[in-house]
């Protein structure tokens, strides 16, 4: 790793971060505060009038615990779409915007060769990433510790997480590849975008109505098993290996094809 270029990126893209941590802690603080045990007959008759828009965002059933409450509002949707949006950012800023705006040049003068420089932007994508989950985690657990004392199953949450981070890395390396396989950062941000969009759409669609189930299998979404992670599920932990495993090879991808293209600096 190249721990000048790490430095710079941590310089260049912190406020990104923080903006993201920022959304994403108003929405934790505020679902966790609304838990409410006995509201649960009215969040229902809500779905119950707009069965396919909760349908679609995974709140048509969000159960009665606080575990349940949490993982439905959050991790169904809204924790999977914004640090996606965040990747897409990330990864065109980490490889194709050098490329695309020259800059490249320079980082490729230094006495290190392609695939370090580039190993070196995907430890820091990942990096991101971790934070990212570890401070959501940390912040959930804290207001419900807070508000809601022993609520929270602490063991199964942990495991939702680390199932969250799965699909971050896989959408982190589809990115990360895609930068490094493009000139251009408006082709990588289309491609980004492309992938990220799709699998959250398809998702989606796949959950209202049975109609429409088996268009699950067509998105990487369906490998984040939220409800089998929970409960401990052998088969929940294969899937998010699958998705840790796929993330892990295409940004090794990433980082053979750049080291191996013509750039045109």
């Amino acid at each position: 790793m190249n721990a000048t270029l790490f430095k710079k990126e941590i310089k260049s893209n912190w406020l990104l971060l923080v903006i993201f941590l920022a959304v994403l802690s108003v929405y934790g603080s505020m679902i966790t505060m609304m838990f409410n045990p006995e509201m649960g007959d009215s969040l229902k008759m809500m779905a119950d009038s707009m069965p396919d828009l909760f349908a679609a965002f995974g709140m048509a059933d969000v159960g009665q615990t606080l575990l349940e409450f949490v993982s439905g509002y959050l991790y169904g949707m809204l924790y999977v779409a914004f640090p996606g949006v965040f990747i897409i950012i990330l990864s065109n800023r980490l490889v194709s915007r050098y490329v695309d705006n020259g800059s490249m040049a320079y980082l490729l003068a230094v006495p290190q060769k392609r695939w370090k420089i580039m190993l070196t932007q995907c430890v820091f994508m990942l990096t991101c990433l971790v934070v990212m989950v570890v401070y959501v985690t940390c912040l959930i657990l804290a207001f419900s510790e807070a508000l809601f004392p022993g609520e929270m199953e602490t063991g199964a949450f942990l495991r939702i997480n680390v199932g969250l981070l799965g699909i971050l890395v896989f959408f982190g390396g589809t990115c990360f590849c895609a930068s490094c396989c493009s000139n251009e950062t408006k082709t990588s941000s289309a491609v980004s975008t492309t992938v990220v969009v799709y699998s959250i759409l398809l998702q989606m669609i796949s959950q209202v109505g049975d109609k429409f189930e088996k268009v699950k299998y067509a998105t990487p979404i369906t490998l984040f098993d939220i409800d089998g992670l929970a409960a401990g599920d052998g088969k929940a932990w294969i899937m998010c290996g699958i998705l840790y495993l796929a993330g892990i090879l295409l940004m090794g991808i990433g980082i053979i094809r750049f080291s191996k293209r013509d750039l045109p600096l």
